[in-house]
């Protein structure tokens, strides 16, 4: 059996939402991507699996839909993920077995914007070139913020949360456009998921105080 007749049975429509059909791999993703936002929100180890089975999915389905940077994202959300499962349980330094929540620095806000400007500008001449994508800078854009965010998360910075509140901005129309409706729903609930997670990680950095306030480098 082929890789292709292997998943094919993931793209058969599951049920239809205004009138466009709903496949496997955009349920499975659906269902796995908010159980994996909601352990984030609470610091419980098992995002990781979790996100990395999301992550799977996700390839299937943007393949499809031709948002080609998305696909490719997912397989350096996979790369990520494994470091930041590294991260949370051997990252905290000496005397500390769990990464604490910090904030991030000045130093770290300067890179990331600069590597989130260059990143989208790259991805988006990439695309418009190289494939038949016709939402090239947003599909860009949305990449960066979310490689953005996602560093963030490894290394349990409050401020990731809203790098991907922005990135939900995108997304949910995005999506739509797209006639992934159900994503594009799933996005709004990561939203409102995120909200949660930057109160939960603002409370915890609140009751470190003074110890885990970031310190400006």
């Amino acid at each position: 059996m082929s890789l292709a007749e292997f998943l094919q049975p993931l793209q058969q429509p599951l049920f239809t939402v205004l009138e466009t059909p709903v496949s496997w791999t955009e349920f499975l993703g659906f269902g796995s991507g908010a159980l994996c936002v909601w352990l984030v929100a609470r610091q419980h180890m098992a995002n990781w699996p979790i996100g990395i089975a999301n992550n799977v999915f996700f390839i299937l389905l943007f393949t499809q839909a031709g948002l080609y940077a998305d696909a490719g994202l997912q397989v350096v959300f996979i790369t990520l993920a494994v470091y930041g499962w590294w991260a949370w349980t051997h990252g905290g330094g000496p005397g500390s077995a769990v990464l604490p929540v910090r904030r991030t620095t000045r130093t770290e806000w300067t890179w990331l914007l600069a590597a989130g400007v260059v990143g989208t500008l790259a991805l988006t001449v990439l695309l418009d070139r190289a494939t038949d994508s016709t939402v090239a800078f947003w599909d860009a854009l949305t990449t960066a913020l979310s490689l953005m965010a996602t560093y963030g998360q490894c290394r349990k910075r409050v401020e990731s949360w809203w790098l991907w509140i922005a990135a939900d901005v995108v997304y949910i129309p995005l999506y739509a456009y797209k006639e992934l409706y159900l994503t594009s729903l799933l996005y709004v609930g990561f939203m409102t998921l995120c909200v949660l997670g930057l109160r939960n990680w603002s409370r915890d950095v609140s009751a470190r105080q003074p110890d885990a306030v970031g310190v400006s480098a």
